[in-house]
């Protein structure tokens, strides 16, 4: 009989996934609800913050070390999930279904409700065989990280109850992996979503006006394609590169013009830019206006999102949680690849203040599915990564 049959830990996590916070009107009241019952089962205090917002809590799950003085370790998750296209899946997206080969379909299997409840599920463990670790641990649920963090972790890494957890080293999300490798996300590019503004001459569409936002926006945009095919043929031709190594620029938006036949005044172009680790902000920020200005002038950029440069987490021997965690992941014959994180977690805030954070989802062999359709994790695996962060957590937090 397959590890999973009737396993306590993979009812918890499907009880966790059944619950739908799912945007865009998320609430959370019962994702609160369930943890403040996984905290009681599990003999711990459980706190509730309101950082950002009445409506989008941060919880926190505490178990005190030996030497509570010490900086603190943080397993960190999100509790929200994306949008799901029901008629796009074969299994109820939050039903958490399970089929005869273990696999568990569900909205926020991937990402990412597997890691928050195989937290809690290692720390079952190491509580009922009477371990006792070095430094406190808190086990954090966010709010919105899907979009960004505003009310979430961006709120609160800014508050008092925040740097009254004093957090040392902290692990969150990473992605699955088709193959037996564990990625291990050490940094993560700054992302922009940047609105350029173009104004100029308008008129019947039959006449050849001089200045146009047709013609400034074409040449605002090869410019920007050529930059992005650059970054396309560094990735094509250097197989030591990944994704997170090079900045990506992609057209999001376009809005503009009420009619075939009027050249409009304005026209407005939205551009996702994820800037890579060797990116300087201010310069990549004087090409951007430098290109305005040869267009043609009556440009306006305006940041949506404008994250500042953030320090990769260090993955070496001057970092000890990093040094404790990777001699561990030996120990249990795993391998893992240090990779920058293509896209954006809470991590980013927490590496801000200078915190080492590293993104670890211990998800292997499996297809990567994190916003898909069918979005499934197999029962073994999810019950290997616990076994994995029972000796990841401990390691960690006797440093």
């Amino acid at each position: 009989m397959s590890a999973w049959k009737d396993n306590e830990e993979i009812e918890i996590f499907r009880e966790y996934l059944r619950i739908p916070s799912v945007h865009p009107d998320i609430d959370y009241a019962p994702t609160v609800d369930f943890l403040k019952k996984q905290a009681k089962e599990l003999g711990l205090p459980i706190a509730v913050y309101h950082p950002g917002s009445v409506d989008k809590p941060v919880v926190v799950i505490t178990w005190v070390g030996q030497q509570p003085e010490l900086p603190t370790i943080m397993l960190n998750s999100h509790m929200d999930v994306v949008p799901v296209y029901p008629d796009k899946w074969t299994h109820p997206p939050f039903a958490a279904e399970i089929d005869e080969e273990g696999r568990i379909f569900a909205r926020g299997s991937q990402d990412m409700k597997c890691v928050a409840m195989q937290y809690l599920a290692a720390i079952r463990v190491l509580r009922k065989n009477g371990v006792s670790l070095k430094r406190t641990v808190h086990v954090t649920f966010l709010p919105d990280e899907e979009t960004s963090g505003p009310m979430g972790m961006k709120a609160f890494v800014q508050s008092a109850e925040f740097k009254n957890l004093n957090v040392g080293f902290c692990f969150d999300e990473g992605i699955a992996s088709v193959d037996a490798t564990f990625p291990v996300f050490y940094a993560e590019r700054s992302l922009w979503h940047v609105h350029f503004i173009i104004s100029g001459t308008a008129g019947h569409g039959s006449l050849l006006h001089k200045n146009t936002v047709g013609e400034k926006l074409n040449y605002i945009m090869n410019k920007l394609f050529e930059f992005r095919q650059h970054e396309v043929e560094r990735l094509d031709k250097d197989p030591t590169l990944q994704l997170g190594d090079v900045t990506t620029i992609n057209l999001t938006v376009l809005k503009g013009g009420v009619q075939s036949n009027v050249v409009p005044p304005t026209i407005e172009a939205v551009f996702d830019m994820r800037l890579a680790l060797n990116v300087e902000h201010d310069v990549f920020d004087r090409k951007l206006k430098a290109w305005c200005a040869e267009a043609g002038g009556g440009v306006e950029i305006v940041y949506e999102q404008n994250e500042p440069k953030v320090e990769a987490t260090k993955i070496d021997n001057t970092n000890p949680y990093w040094v404790a965690f990777e001699k561990t992941i030996k120990d249990l014959n795993l391998k893992i690849q240090p990779l920058v994180f293509p896209a954006g977690t809470d991590s980013f805030y927490i590496r801000g203040l200078g915190i080492p954070a590293i993104g670890f989802s211990p998800i292997n062999n499996t297809p990567v599915l994190l916003h898909d359709h069918d979005e499934f994790l197999q029962a073994d695996v999810y019950l290997k990564g616990i076994e994995i962060y029972k000796n990841v957590i401990t390691a960690v937090a006797n440093v």
